[in-house]
């Protein structure tokens, strides 16, 4: 089985590989909601931070928990747990964030079966300066309350292996990500997709090693394809990787993408400090921004200015979960930004199952209308 096909199958089977993590390490497993949660002192505490998915099949079990006109993404995840296909967790941890996943939260520690729950405060106004003093004290106050669940201290040491261990794996990410500026791409933007998406629930260091052998081979793969239009994908919460891999067969290249569950998971490591709290703490303020952070113009318009360059973007795909309150209203003005620099955009809105037939006929013409732009 090749690197590639390493990851797919992963994915694909993410609930097997998590469990036989935790009957072989006899260690416990948290499920997370939000990338604002701070993995690395999950990690330090022995606990394997898993990120809760969907699996984008057709569900009627969620409305009774949350309402309908909540997003696809977040109904989602919580027929996940519904199911049963998360009871091997231990627990559920998410941060601050969007109404509809905060009600995700609720149901989950209402209705399923985990012996620890917290919701983590992280300020909505991260560019206040008290933003991150505010959260370094809600960090001490999430760590002793882990510390008193598994009964044990988590120490510097610790923490600072769990650190190098996620700076690490985001090193490896960013090298992978490089490999997507040539032309045509060495790695396409399903595999990528896997790749980041792998890495939200394997054991970092496992994954790492597994990006390390991607690193050696990938570069070596034989590529014949021709070069093709180059999107970015931006938008919602997504982690369709059969969209991807539709968009890429109609002859686009998905060179990039800024979603939390792509490159904004990833792009910034922890700046080692004394205080390892404070340094875990920065780099959450300082990450780039999910939309439901304030209104950040200025930070994460030039943000996603500078992917789109660095990755010679010729059109952009948007993509908004239906009823995603933040992404709707940060949409217009990321899209007026992305025309006004002469990168087209095709606007498209998600549910829980993608209409493929029609988003194929709206991608094939918007990849028809940039053709003259390109040629």
């Amino acid at each position: 089985m090749g690197i590639s096909e390493k990851f797919h199958d992963l994915l694909n089977n993410r609930h097997q590989y998590t469990s036989e993590w935790k009957e072989k390490k006899g260690d416990k497993v948290v499920g997370y909601l939000c990338n604002y949660v701070p993995e690395e002192m999950l990690y330090a505490a022995g606990i394997l931070p898993v990120r809760i998915l969907g699996s984008h099949e057709p569900q009627d079990i969620t409305e009774p928990h949350i309402f309908n006109m909540y997003c696809p993404f977040c109904r989602d995840c919580l027929a996940q747990g519904l199911q049963g296909r998360y009871n091997y967790l231990d627990g559920i941890v998410t941060a601050h964030t969007c109404m509809h996943m905060r009600q995700v939260f609720d149901s989950w520690t209402k209705h399923l079966p985990v012996s620890y729950s917290y919701y983590m405060y992280m300020p909505a106004h991260v560019q206040s300066k008290y933003a991150q003093e505010l959260l370094l004290e809600e960090l001490v106050c999430f760590k002793q309350s882990l510390e008193g669940w598994i009964g044990n201290t988590i120490s510097d040491r610790a923490l600072d292996k769990a650190i190098d261990a996620y700076n690490t794996n985001r090193r490896l990410l960013k090298q992978a990500y490089e490999l997507r500026k040539s032309d045509p791409p060495a790695i396409s933007g399903a595999e990528a997709m896997e790749m980041v998406l792998t890495s939200m629930f394997m054991d970092k260091e496992e994954h790492s090693r597994l990006l390390q052998q991607a690193l050696t081979e990938l570069p070596k793969r034989k590529n014949s394809r021709e070069s093709q239009i180059r999107l970015m994908l931006i938008g919602s919460a997504n982690d369709d990787v059969e969209f991807a891999r539709m968009t890429e067969s109609l002859g686009a290249d998905v060179v990039i993408e800024d979603h939390c569950t792509g490159s904004r998971y990833f792009w910034h490591e922890v700046v080692p400090e004394e205080n390892r709290l404070a340094a875990i703490a920065a780099n959450l303020i300082k990450k780039p921004p999910c939309p439901q952070k304030d209104l950040v113009e200025r930070e994460r318009f030039s943000y996603v200015l500078d992917l789109a360059r660095d990755y010679d973007v010729q059109g952009a795909i948007v993509i908004q979960q239906k009823f995603c309150d933040p992404h709707e209203f940060d949409i217009p003005p990321i899209r007026a930004l992305l025309e006004k620099n002469d990168i087209p955009v095709l606007f498209l809105e998600f549910d829980l199952t993608i209409p493929a037939g029609q988003f194929r006929t709206r991608i094939e013409a918007f990849l028809e209308m940039l053709q003259p732009k390109v040629a």
